[in-house]
């Protein structure tokens, strides 16, 4: 805003009430009729020719007193006319209107003088007469010459009003009341000339003055309302410092106008607080009473000018608190773009945990540094609020300002919170392939510590499987996530180097999982140590060796296969943990062929005890002997086939190998083997038992139990 706004009828309004207060001022001086002061005639009515005592005829009517005065007839006729005029203007124009009453005291005069007094007044007098009272000439012959005179000259003199002669005083006291006369007419009226020249001279003064500032406040006001303001602050702050000092000055002024109409109204007022039986004379009241008018307009002129200067000195502060909030504005919106420009720069989310630590804390920087903007652009939209709710003129200028700031301070925040829940997406994304990572870490160690001599047994093999199983179970607490949950949950923070990443730990989990799942199928077969449930068994073993198993011609097939599942894993582990599995699946099979070798050796070269037992026992006690063993073998093999078979098909780690056509089908694929189990276990075994002792009951039993399974099986 580069000129000054203001409300047009402000300065017409200003100029307006002090126009009428002038107006006024003219009207209670009555400038009108009375265009003299009495500072402009003081040496004339200091010479006292005719005074204006302040006393009333019995109708009201103000009387002027024409005292005995030696060398009256020499008075020029321009000063008589002046006195005449400027006493005919003091009194009320009520009063005025009324006529005046002339009193000529020539007591001690000629006829000659006389004659001139009422020549003057039928030529001179500006005002309107009632009544003219004459005291003759106390000496006898001048007193015949003026009664003779009025006789004679009574046309000439002019006059349409009563001229009454008196020979007293106490004459005149039939007339006009003694109160309302002076001393030296008999009265008791108090005046005194001079303090009524002083009195006079002062109100007049004081109008003067009066008027002279209203005239000053409204060049002043003038001057104002047509000032165009600067561009720069600078030159507004000096501008309303001017300014002010002037009003500083104006006012100063009215406040010592104020304390001079104060001090003149207590010194007209002084003659009634002399005693309580004291009271103000006629012209002691009308000059209260002119004194009185004269400071209403004073305090009208006070509360004009205040109100005026007010909204000047209002729309200059506001005029400069919109150049401050304009200022302010384009600095705070600069260092605001500013930092939402580096916020729309900062586009990097980390590649590591590490990287995007250290990201955070340059982001927190860059946040601290916009922070001081922030606050300083809500600081400034608070302040443009309450410059709208001051009713500033300029609202629709800060208006949208302040909700241009309140639009940037919201985008800075929520750029803010936009970037730290990336970055703390991302940290916690590399967190978590840092967890991965460190549990895939940490399984292939547990894999590589496995001493392959402490599987040979199958205690070695059971902790072997429980320190498998517990790692395992401590996926839970790394909270290992799948890959299509992984995908889901941080698909907007992939970018292609974060998801090369991420693909690579994922793939490794997959890796080491399926390893975990391999080696704990290796370990569950060692813990198997699988037979054929049912060996035969010779008519004459006493005289023939024991059938050995074609397992025995295994061992060379097996040993060749085992470079072969070797490298079936290669695939999914790295150098390390390839060498561990080697180790793994050699020990394996050496544990394998060595169960088998000992077998056929235990079958080929049996013990003397053993053979000496069994030629101590008749036939049917070594065929039940037989058939006890095979059928403890039987239930042995089922036991291994459901433990080692059917029940890790339940295991959640096995689901992925698992076909689909058998997922969910294990009767499909075993049958009634736990029905099986239960009956040769349960049943059939201790049936077998009781023929031990009774060897006879042996052909009962099989028949007894053929049905049944004939029906399990």
């Amino acid at each position: 805003v580069l000129f000054w706004l203001k409300e047009e009828m402000a300065p017409q309004e200003f100029t307006r009430r002090l126009t009428t207060v002038i107006a006024r001022v003219d009207e209670i001086m009555q400038q009108e009729i009375r265009p003299l002061v009495a500072v402009d005639i003081i040496e004339q009515l200091h010479r006292q020719f005719a005074i204006l005592s302040g006393g009333r005829g019995k109708d009201g009517a103000p009387i002027i007193t024409f005292p005995e005065f030696v060398g009256f007839k020499h008075i020029p006729d321009e000063d008589f006319l002046n006195v005449m005029t400027y006493l005919t203007s003091v009194p009320s124009v009520e009063a005025a209107s009324i006529g005046f009453v002339i009193v000529i005291d020539r007591r001690r005069d000629k006829w000659s003088s006389v004659k001139a007094s009422l020549t003057r007044i039928a030529v001179a007098f500006p005002g309107n007469l009632q009544l003219i009272f004459i005291l003759r000439p106390s000496c006898f012959i001048q007193r015949t010459f003026t009664d003779i005179g009025i006789k004679y000259y009574r046309d000439e003199f002019k006059m349409k009003v009563p001229i009454v002669m008196l020979n007293s005083v106490s004459d005149l006291h039939h007339y006009i009341d003694k109160s309302q006369l002076t001393e030296d007419l008999g009265g008791t009226l108090e005046y005194h000339h001079s303090q009524w020249i002083n009195h006079r001279t002062a109100i007049e003064n004081f109008a003067l003055a009066l008027k002279s500032t209203a005239q000053m406040l409204q060049t002043f006001g003038a001057c104002l309302a047509a000032t165009e303001l600067p561009r720069s602050m600078s030159s507004s702050e000096d501008l309303l410092m001017s300014h002010t000092r002037q009003q500083g000055k104006l006012q100063d002024e009215l406040k010592l106008l104020g304390k001079q109409g104060a001090t003149l109204l207590s010194c007209i007022q002084e003659q009634a607080t002399k005693s309580p039986t004291s009271k103000l004379s006629l012209n002691e009241a009308e000059n209260v009473a002119t004194m009185e008018r004269l400071l209403v307009q004073l305090n009208e002129t006070e509360k004009a000018f205040s109100q005026f200067w007010s909204e000047h000195h209002l729309k200059l502060n506001q005029c400069l608190q919109l150049q401050h909030f304009e200022h302010n504005f384009c600095e705070v919106k600069f260092a605001l773009d500013n930092v939402l420009a580096e916020q729309a720069e900062f586009t990097d989310i980390g590649d590591s945990a590490t990287r995007v630590e250290q990201l955070l804390k340059e982001y927190k920087k860059l946040e601290g540094k916009g922070q001081e903007s922030l606050e300083k652009a809500q600081l400034l939209a608070v302040i443009g609020d309450q410059l709208i709710q001051s009713h500033h003129y300029a609202v629709d200028s800060i208006r949208p300002q302040c909700a241009e700031l309140r639009h940037l301070c919201d985008d800075f925040i929520n750029e803010n919170k936009k970037k730290h829940d990336i970055l703390e997406k991302s940290l916690e994304l590399h967190r978590q392939l840092d967890k991965v990572s460190q549990w895939c870490e940490e399984g292939i160690y547990l894999l590589a510590s496995q001493a392959v001599d402490k599987c040979q047994s199958r205690e070695g093999v059971d902790i072997a499987l429980t320190d498998i199983e517990t790692f395992l179970g401590t996926a839970k607490e790394y909270q290992l996530p799948s890959p299509n949950e992984f995908y889901n949950q941080y698909e907007l923070m992939l970018t292609l180097d974060v998801k090369a990443k991420a693909h690579k730990v994922l793939q490794k989990l997959g890796d080491v999982q399926e390893i975990f799942h391999k080696r704990q199928m290796s370990l569950m077969k060692l813990a198997a140590r699988q037979t054929r449930p049912v060996q035969p068994v010779a008519p004459r073993p006493e005289f023939s060796p024991k059938w050995v198993s074609p397992k025995i011609c295994q061992p060379s097939t097996l040993v060749s296969l085992a470079p072969h599942q070797k490298t079936s894993e290669e695939r999914y582990v790295d150098t390390d943990l390839n060498s561990v599995e080697k180790e793994d699946d050699e020990t394996k099979f050496e544990v394998k062929n060595e169960e088998i070798l000992e077998s056929s050796h235990d079958g080929e070269n049996p013990e003397p005890e053993q053979l000496d037992s069994s030629k101590n026992l008749s036939p049917s006690r070594r065929i039940i002997r037989d058939l006890l063993e095979t059928e403890e073998t039987y239930i042995k093999e089922i036991k291994n086939i459901i433990d080692g078979y059917i029940i890790p098909m339940d295991f959640i780690w096995l689901k992925h190998l698992i076909p689909d056509v058998l997922r969910n089908n294990k009767e499909f694929l075993f049958g009634n083997i736990r029905e099986l189990y239960e009956f040769h276990n349960r049943t059939f075994l201790k049936e077998l038992e009781k023929c031990t002792e009774n060897p006879e009951l042996l052909a009962r039993c099989f028949l007894k139990r053929v049905s049944l399974c004939s029906q399990l099986k």
